[in-house]
This record gives structure tokens, sequence and C-alpha cells, in this order.
């Protein structure tokens, strides 16, 4: 028995393609006020994976997304605005996403987190995707409803 804790989903995948195709796919879950936080290790695919969630989420070419490392968030339009977050340069659990204007984000769109794992706080609820490699191109990706 769970409880009242959402079931984790987990995906594989075996090549780039299928991790886009597979995001892609999961975009249609996401609507104005989701948060997504990605967590991986570097190199895990979490860029490729947010490719993939843009383009489920109407952007028109998802070769645009790149990872946003040195400004912190980059914006894309979709069927609704699209916030991608990257906190890789952040010192984990010191990254203020008040100071990101994340509520105002939240209000107007879908916000993409990666290495979300290095906020001090997240809001809830929020869905986290976890990414791991398993190969050279396979990944097991979990995707869990955190309330």
């Amino acid at each position: 028995m769970t409880g009242d804790r959402p079931p984790t989903e987990v995906f594989g995948t075996a090549s780039v393609a299928q991790t886009v195709d597979l995001a892609r796919g999961l975009a249609e879950r996401f609507d104005v006020g989701d948060c997504i936080a990605l967590v991986g290790e570097l190199g895990a695919g979490k860029t490729v994976f947010v490719r993939g969630l843009a383009a489920g989420l109407g952007l028109a070419d998802e070769r645009l997304v790149s990872s946003p490392t040195f400004v912190l968030v980059q914006e894309y339009p979709g069927r609704m605005p699209i916030f991608h977050v990257d906190l890789y340069r952040t010192t984990a659990g010191d990254a203020d996403l008040a100071e990101l204007a994340l509520d105002e984000m939240l209000s107007e769109g879908v916000v993409l987190i990666e290495w979300a794992d290095k906020a001090s706080a997240l809001p809830r609820p929020y869905w986290r995707i976890a990414i791991e490699a398993v190969g050279v191109r396979s990944r097991r990706i979990e995707l869990e409803r955190i309330v």
C-alpha cells in the first residue's frame, strides 16, 4: 500500500531519440503552473529531456533548447511560455527560486528546472523527473508527483 503518495512511473529509453520522444509524449500532462524538477548526474540527459518536453509543449524548433547554465533562465514560446531554469552553477541548497521570480513564471507557464536538487525549496506540488544513465545511450527515467 502506497498511502497518499502517488505511484512513481518508470520508463526506459535506449537512445537520445527515444528519450526526446518519451518527453514529448509526457508533455501533454503539464499545464500552466506546473513545476518540473529534473535531477540526474552530469550527462544523464536532462537537457535532452527538456528538448522533448519543450517540443511537446509546442516549441516549434526543439533545437532552440540549450542548457541555460550561464543565464540561469531561458524562456521559449509554446502553447504557453516555457521557462527553462538551470541551477548547475549554484551551490547545493543555496538556489533561492524566489530570487528568480518563480511564482511569476508559474503564473504564466511551465517551469522546467535542471539540477533541481540544488534548490533550497521547490513549490509543492511539483513533478520530479529523475534520469539515470544505464548505458552509453540507455536511460532509466522516473516520473513522480510530489505533493
